[in-house]
């Protein structure tokens, strides 16, 4: 028989060999092509193209010709943090095609939850990119505040302090590592 096994994981498996916490037999078996993908905020400008596949593919599903998105609701889509990553869009796109009354998806379609201690990644440059980068730092500088004010006021118990986010630990945890926090 001949198998394939395609894995994922969102932790540093090298890393995890090295602190003894991962087995590196282990790690050399499932490690033979590393893809890294990056999560969808850290590349929204893939949002247009993913959406419209979505899209084609629950048309399908549901027997009905694929919706449009509007302008306002591509927009809405592409200045959001996705912290459920491309399963949330998908889900959103769902609810959206479900909401709408006729073949184009508004923006009052898109229902998008509060994401606390998302940022939003650099939008694409479109000849503004120090606005971009200033606001982009911005919003960088903001998450770390409120992170940070979350882990005081929780006693840096990560756990409450995810909560008081209304995020989960582990989004917690990746965050608190890519801002540098600890």
């Amino acid at each position: 028989m001949d198998v394939r096994i395609l894995s994922a994981t969102h932790k540093n498996l090298s890393q995890l060999v090295a602190e003894g916490k991962f087995r590196e037999d282990l790690f050399y078996r499932v490690n033979v092509i590393e893809l890294r993908v990056p999560c969808l905020r850290e590349r929204l400008e893939d949002v247009p193209e993913l959406a419209e596949a979505i899209l084609r593919r629950l048309g399908r599903r549901m027997k009905i010709t694929a919706p449009l998105l509007s302008k306002s609701a591509l927009a809405a889509l592409v200045s959001y943090a996705f912290p459920g990553n491309v399963r949330e869009l998908e889900n959103v796109l769902e609810r959206a095609i479900t909401l709408s009354t006729s073949g184009e998806i508004s923006a009052s379609d898109i229902q998008l939850r509060p994401t606390p201690g998302f940022a939003v990644a650099d939008p694409p440059d479109n000849g503004h990119s120090t606005t971009a980068a200033v606001l982009g730092d911005h919003l960088i500088d903001i998450e770390r505040e409120a992170i940070v004010k979350a882990l005081e006021k929780t006693r840096y118990n990560k756990t409450a302090a995810a909560k008081v986010l209304g995020m989960s630990f582990r989004a917690l945890r990746y965050r608190i590592k890519k801002l540098g926090i600890e």
